[in-house]
């Protein structure tokens, strides 16, 4: 036996569509309108309706304000599976502002009746909602902004479809500007909300790593606390990023012998400031997340018993950059061999601007093996990968950097996200006719281009919906829950000192005070004082969320919150 959707329509104008829709069995109807029952049944082919409804056991309300359900007698007992507003409309001639606050209001009082999982349609007219799915699309300033002002309410907008009356046998539009006439439906849109994860703010993270007999104490930048422990390439894992990783392993074990290394090496390593350059050519010391203990111990295996010694490293710690700091760990293994290729992934962390293209935190694949020069085996390499990932968009690109040989990977939206290489200083200490190769890749650049991901941002999403669509479809191209999701630019100035002003410390505010919410930060002027000596930054940021709904107040939160802290943490001064 089938279950029963509790449905309820509000703004009814002759409940000739509620009548159509209490037809189907496993549909239980209530329907409201704003009007008084005296003056429904002045509308022709009402009394019909109302009848047919009620015949099918149907509830039928008059003098219902859709702006305030909550406050109605008989539905505030009741939560909704799905709530449907067929042509909202202020009456008379009332123009977009007013129906933009009609749809505001009735967003914010259909969510307080609505089940977790439930529902939301508003039917529009062709143009009124103001996404790319308007023929023609009208500009943003002069439609609804539908997806906007559902935002306010916690939702997002999940599916959108042409609105086909003739499915509804009997629908008869009726009510354009408060009279016994119909809306123009060629064109118009079906626009199905549901609710969003809420915007919370990360949690610091107090960790605790250990490095070979030191157990080092930290608390985690702000701004990661969302990337860490996610575990998506655990063993039970259904997440883009494994798949990717499995699937080239498997490719690339069907012409070399593929070794999975189980080494759990730590996120935190122990490292001298030029570290970072040597291990990756890309990379320099303000890439890197630096960090500073709060504790440090020395485990005694002699007496079995811990001791604090804040003195015992002369070094630095940080975050790993990069996989490449493990190659000497894994050349050194008692399992390395010649001729096969050792794997090995994890999540590595850089300090980088914010963009839509690059992310502080990823997953890396790293390949490292031995193998005979005369077998050419960069070249091997990039033939391979080339064969498998140039349908993706995914170009190649040869440079030589003294004695070492490297190819980067390219794509469109980010340039080196992956590298071969020949290392000679690595291949002279282990066997001279032999050369060490490494090939590096971010796997999550790779899982977006694969699975067509528009958003690096939705491969940390918490909403559920994320997982399930590759629990269902694993190898399908990713289909979006929240559709056309509005986006806010707002500016910020101030003064600086050049000298002591490093642009990834803002970067790094913003992160972590938008909690990611900032889809990209521009540079879009700069001014510096002839005389005084200190500049002028004016900043452009894009506030946009691909998975939960930003509305334009929580956006303007967000900036206020950037005006009011940026002075205190990073000593400029707003213009």
């Amino acid at each position: 036996m089938s279950k029963t959707r509790e449905v309820l329509l509000v703004g009814e104008g002759n409940f000739s569509f509620s009548a159509a829709l209490s037809e189907s069995d496993d549909v239980g109807v209530t329907a409201a309108c704003f009007q008084s029952e005296n003056q429904m049944y002045r509308q022709e082919g009402a009394v019909l309706n109302i009848q047919r409804l009620r015949d099918r056991g149907s509830v039928v309300l008059f003098e219902v304000d859709c702006t305030s359900l909550k406050e109605h007698g008989t539905i505030k007992h009741h939560l909704f599976d799905c709530i449907i507003f067929n042509f909202p409309h202020c009456g008379r001639k009332s123009g977009v502002k007013k129906n933009r606050i009609l749809l505001e209001k009735f967003f914010q009082s259909a969510v307080a009746v609505l089940k977790d999982n439930g529902e939301v349609h508003v039917t529009l007219c062709n143009g009124q909602g103001g996404t790319p799915c308007d023929s023609p699309m009208r500009e943003w300033h002069n439609s609804w902004q539908v997806v906007a002002m559902a935002a306010e309410a916690g939702l997002i907008l999940s599916e959108i479809h042409p609105f086909d009356c003739e499915t509804y046998q009997g629908y008869r539009c009726t009510g354009y500007r408060s009279q016994d006439k119909g809306f123009h439906v060629e064109g118009a849109l079906t626009h199905i909300f549901t609710r969003s994860l809420p915007h919370t703010i990360p949690e610091k993270l107090k960790m605790e790593k250990t490095i070979g007999k030191e157990t080092v104490c930290f608390e985690l930048p702000a701004e990661l606390s969302n990337y860490m422990n996610r575990h998506f390439l655990g063993q039970q894992s259904h997440h883009p990023v494994k798949t990717v990783q499995e699937q080239l392993l498997r490719e690339l074990k069907s012409i070399w012998p593929v070794c999975t290394m189980n080494e759990d090496f730590s996120e935190l390593v122990s490292c001298l400031p030029e570290t970072p350059e040597a291990c990756d050519s890309t990379l320099t010391h303000s890439d890197v997340y630096w960090i500073k203990p709060t504790d440090t111990f020395i485990f005694d295996q002699s007496e079995n018993e811990s001791m604090d010694d804040q003195q015992s490293f002369t070094g630095s710690y940080a975050l790993r950059p990069s996989l490449l700091l493990h190659v000497q760990e894994i050349t050194q293994n008692e399992d390395f061999s010649p001729g096969t290729l050792h794997a090995v992934s994890g999540l590595v962390f850089q300090r980088v601007p914010i963009s839509p293209s690059r992310s502080p935190a990823f997953h890396q694949l790293l390949l490292v093996g031995m193998f005979p020069a005369e077998s050419h085996p960069v070249q091997c390499f990039q033939d391979c990968l080339e064969s498998l990932l140039a349908s993706y968009g995914i170009s190649f690109e040869e440079a030589q950097t003294g004695l070492e040989q490297q190819v980067w990977m390219n794509s469109k939206m980010l340039s080196k996200f992956g590298r071969i290489a020949y290392l000679p200083s690595f291949s002279s200490a282990l066997d001279e006719d032999l050369q060490l190769i490494t090939v590096s890749i971010n796997l999550d650049h790779l899982a977006t281009l694969i699975f067509g991901i528009s958003d690096w941002r939705l491969l940390w999403s918490f909403d559920p919906r994320f997982l399930k669509h590759f629990e269902l479809n694993p190898l399908g191209s990713f289909s979006p829950f929240s559709l056309y999701p509005p986006s806010y630019l707002h500016d910020i100035s101030f003064w600086m000192e050049p000298e002591s002003y490093d642009e990834l410390d803002f970067h790094e505010l913003v992160r972590e005070l938008s909690c990611g919410a900032v889809k990209d930060v521009a540079l879009v002027d700069r001014f510096r004082h002839p005389h005084m000596g200190h500049a002028s930054l004016c900043y452009r940021l894009t506030y946009q969320s691909p998975d939960w709904a930003l509305s334009h107040s929580q956006a303007l939160g967000l900036q206020n919150q950037l005006r009011r802290l940026l002075p205190l943490r990073l000593q400029v001064m707003l213009r």
